[in-house]
């Protein structure tokens, strides 16, 4: 009788998780009727690009493939869902090379509420660096230099609705500035996690980056040599539904083998495949590597390395990612995040 509950109890769970990702997949085909897939002909249809990159170590090592893996202090930048499975708060801290540069940071920090709902909040930042003042009359500069920066302030909220399911939403404050030009605007995230019994089986979805149209405005845009009035169109934030699911297919006292796969709709390019994987060993270092489909100029596997030590009593996560280019060369992540051990020990 014992065996037969067991059978039973494994019948209904995959059929909750088949049901579940069958909804899934009817969402995101309705999604598409939305944003119809023009492929690469969308490139370019949004600003604020800074905003789809991947500043979280550990999905940057799987190229991204990530939306439904497990929760750390990077989820509110993948998916605020995944922040409700902390039980502690804490600190991180990334930092990408993009190249001619070009560097992002990111800081993130949650801390767990009393009825065990999870807050958080990020600092995403992109600067490019000193560039110099150039006009068509002093193509060499003009002695005058300018910074492009873009930040965007975000504050996430993540609660179990069940044992099993969890919801996350999130909004940003978005700021752009290039030279005298700048650009406000806020944007949304949402996200929701289910995971199953069965080898941790995790299925998710989260829409990041929803917000209306914006435009940049200055006080110079009527300067020059025989130049009339500039007019600055307005575009609409990078908005990316993602789609995903990740399991443990192998797993012994000392080694564990997570997978992951993920469907993205950008609204600004074509729909994408992501896949990855990570190999933990003893929880003290982690192996990862991935892939991406159909990202035009990203033709090569990602990869990335992670250690755990601790500093004081607090465990201590450094990770790092890489990423080659066809045209931008290899980009690196690196990163730090220090879960607090409330409990001293």
């Amino acid at each position: 009788m014992r065996g037969v509950g067991l059978a039973c109890y494994f019948c209904i769970t995959v059929l909750r998780a088949t049901s579940l990702f069958t909804y899934l997949l009817i969402t995101a085909a309705s999604f598409g009727q939305i944003l119809p897939n023009f492929g690469g002909q969308r490139a370019g249809l949004s600003a604020l690009s800074f905003l789809k990159n991947d500043m979280s170590p550990q999905s940057f090592g799987m190229a991204g493939a990530s939306v439904a893996n497990s929760g750390n202090l990077f989820s509110a930048e993948v998916n605020p869902a995944a922040l409700a499975q902390l039980d502690n708060g804490g600190l991180a801290l990334s930092n990408m090379v993009i190249g001619a540069g070009i560097n992002q940071s990111v800081l993130a920090g949650s801390k767990v509420l009393d009825d065990g709902s999870v807050l958080g909040f990020t600092v995403n930042s992109l600067n490019s660096g000193v560039m110099e003042v150039r006009t068509e009359f002093e193509p060499n500069g003009t002695g005058q230099q300018f910074y492009a920066n873009n930040t965007a302030l975000g504050l996430s909220y993540a609660r179990r609705l069940s044992r099993q399911f969890s919801l996350g939403i999130g909004i940003k404050y978005v700021y752009e500035g290039i030279a005298t030009y700048t650009n406000h605007t806020v944007t949304s995230d949402i996200g929701f996690l289910y995971t199953t019994d069965f080898k941790d089986l995790t299925f998710a979805v989260a829409v990041k980056n929803f917000g209306g149209n914006s435009s940049m405005s200055g006080d110079d845009l009527e300067v020059g040599y025989n130049r009339t009035a500039v007019s600055l169109e307005k575009y609409t934030a990078p908005t990316v539904f993602r789609l995903g699911l990740s399991f443990i297919p192998y797993a012994t006292d000392s080694k564990e083998l997570m997978v992951s796969a993920e469907l993205n709709h950008p609204s600004d390019n074509a729909e994408n495949i992501r896949l990855g994987g990570q190999l933990n060993m003893n929880e003290l270092l982690f192996l990862r590597l991935g892939y991406k489909l159909s990202v035009k100029g990203q033709n090569y596997p990602t990869a990335g390395l992670g250690v755990k030590t601790r500093i004081g009593v607090h465990p201590l996560y450094i990770d790092y990612g890489i990423n080659p280019t066809n045209q931008m060369g290899v980009q690196h992540i690196f990163g730090i995040n220090i879960p607090f051990n409330t409990d001293q020990r």
